[in-house]
């Protein structure tokens, strides 16, 4: 058992951005910087965390809601930056320039090593450059942000299955995506196999992956145009509570938002 474990807090989940915050004994990462440099801050100020202190920021892909701050961050607080070959050739002309020594590539379905902390990347399928996400794992304790994916893979779901938390997409409802005002190509997008987990297909996955070690379970990327809070959140519970999982008893779900940070919580 680690004497000071894991701790994390989702920034900022949803259409309009992105950050999640994971801290061990010794490191500070961010995953992804979808918000301004000054949002960023202020969330990470509003946990009782400094941007000063983040060592490294993984990023999964190029989109604005993911990558905006991303080269802000890396002049401004000297992060070390890890994507993907595809993702940096994509996201290089939005971020401008820093340092080229701050700048790592991380292959898709690969572990890096950092002291106390462990990154294992994989890929997902989105309408993206080469969009990959991330297992973190510290010691015995393990923490899986999955958003931005048409659909979970057998291959996806073998590696983050019984993490200690996560952070699982559930983009839109169904029937407000059909019925709003977006075109129909862009509902289509959302839809297909390269865009957006529904609730009911976030809800699926996670009765595929939930295991005993399972504590925390955080509601992500939801559209704040075709989809609602309260929505989601009850579509996921009952899902979950039809095939006998304990929500509320055997692990908590969390909603998450754009605009204020998750608690700051401990794996």
């Amino acid at each position: 058992m680690n004497d000071d474990p894991m701790k994390i807090s989702v920034l900022s989940s949803g259409s309009g951005g992105n950050v999640t915050y994971i801290e061990t004994n010794q490191h500070k990462v961010l995953l992804d910087a979808g918000l301004s440099g000054k949002k960023i801050e202020h969330l990470m100020n509003s946990i009782g965390r400094s941007l000063n202190d983040v060592d490294k920021l993984f990023v999964t892909h190029e989109h604005t809601d993911h990558a905006k701050s991303v080269g802000i961050l890396a002049r401004k607080y000297n992060m070390e930056v890890y994507a993907n070959e595809k993702t940096w050739n994509a996201m290089s002309r939005k971020i401008g320039k820093f340092p080229e020594e701050q700048k790592f590539i991380f292959d898709p379905d690969t572990i890096k090593t950092f002291g106390d902390l462990d990154v294992e990347s994989f890929s997902v399928s989105h309408d993206a450059a080469d969009a990959q996400f991330y297992n973190f794992h510290d010691g015995d304790k393990s923490f899986v942000v999955l958003t931005d994916t048409g659909y979970v893979s057998d291959h996806i779901e073998g590696v983050i299955k019984d993490a200690n938390a996560y952070v699982l997409e559930c983009n839109h409802d169904v029937e407000m995506l059909r019925n709003g005002d977006y075109s129909w190509p862009t509902k289509q997008r959302i839809m297909s196999d390269e865009g957006h987990l529904s609730n009911e297909a976030g809800a699926d996955a996670m009765i595929d992956i939930i295991g005993r070690d399972t504590k925390n379970i955080f509601i992500g990327h939801r559209s704040h145009h075709n989809n609602m809070k309260s929505l989601a959140h009850l579509t996921v519970a009952s899902m979950l509570e039809n095939e006998d999982f304990g929500v509320g008893h055997d692990f908590n779900l969390f909603d998450t938002d754009v605009e204020k940070p998750s608690n700051l919580i401990t794996l």
